[in-house]
């Protein structure tokens, strides 16, 4: 079974690939959305779940295949949970082009003076079978830590520098993909998923 990827991103897609590796035994293989052309969708909604289900409905509608869809974002508690559903063009509210790097550095400015750094990375993952799917799939991971004062690490993409995890004493930064996957608000998500997947439609 291919199952659609409805993401654009590659550092995305190279993690679902291997956190996805436990449905190859079955005959799942994940396949990118821009592999097949398909238009990313719209996502006009405040919640990560509508957004993920909006883009997985994309592109089984476009391809005629299950399609899985991850919406993901940074939730700070001293900005009562934003930006939110809106991670990806944060620095864009600020005056800087959409990109990882100019959102670390808006963020690190945003919170120069505030004392409380707690924040979340949540993924919300939603796998159709077909676009009309009335029971989709609904996974959801959430790492909790703190923001560090600057960029710690090499590693990683988005705000994996600047996330530190108490429990461990790294940002995901600092952490092999590997490790990554093992801790990380998607991979939580993404073993949810495999699970349902296996349970639900194999």
């Amino acid at each position: 079974m291919k199952l659609v990827l409805a993401s654009n991103n590659e550092g995305k897609l190279f993690e679902m690939q291997a956190l996805f590796e436990p449905l190859t035994a079955h005959g799942v293989s994940i396949i990118s959305q821009s592999a097949l052309n398909v238009p990313e969708a719209p996502e006009p909604f405040n919640t990560f779940l509508e957004n993920a289900l909006t883009k997985a409905r994309n592109a089984a509608r476009h391809t005629g295949l299950p399609a899985l869809a991850d919406d993901a974002g940074l939730c700070v508690d001293a900005f009562n949970g934003l930006p939110g559903v809106d991670t990806a063009y944060y620095a864009t509210q600020f005056g800087l082009p959409k990109g990882d790097d100019n959102n670390v550095t808006t963020l690190l400015d945003q919170m120069k003076n505030i004392d409380n750094r707690r924040a979340a990375l949540v993924s919300t993952l939603v796998a159709v079978r077909t676009p009309d799917d009335p029971e989709p799939l609904v996974a959801v991971g959430r790492a909790v830590g703190e923001i560090t004062k600057e960029r710690i690490g090499a590693g990683g993409f988005g705000f994996d520098p600047v996330l530190f995890i108490p429990e461990i004493g790294k940002t995901f930064a600092q952490l092999s993909p590997e490790e990554k996957n093992a801790r990380s608000h998607r991979g939580q998500a993404a073993r949810l998923m495999v699970d349902l997947i296996q349970k639900n439609w194999l």
